[in-house]
């Protein structure tokens, strides 16, 4: 699920924003990109939300999806994860509401 904040709406950078609403910053060596997850628990990696934040001009454009496990099968990037379902929705009007 996709969706757009005022970056003026921020602040203190983008990683201690979203520190705020519960998020790390992850860095993924295969893809060199940075990404922000926030897990439901502290024991296991899984299930968690997992987000991409891009900008643009004024706006950072934020990408969240909920994954649900890890990679089954080797060499593979695709994984069992949500994008639209009611729990991503409700996640990403609670980040938007705290910001």
């Amino acid at each position: 699920m996709k969706f757009n904040i005022d970056k003026n709406r921020f602040r203190y950078t983008l990683p201690e924003t979203l520190r705020k609403v519960g998020y790390f910053n992850i860095y993924d060596r295969r893809s060199g990109k940075d990404s922000f997850v926030k897990r439901f628990s502290k024991i296991s990696h899984y299930p968690r939300f997992h987000m991409y934040v891009d900008e643009k001009d004024d706006k950072y454009i934020f990408n969240i999806h909920l994954d649900q496990k890890k990679v089954s099968y080797e060499g593979q990037k695709a994984h069992s994860a949500d994008y639209d379902e009611p729990q991503v929705k409700e996640e990403a009007e609670r980040i938007i509401n705290n910001i």
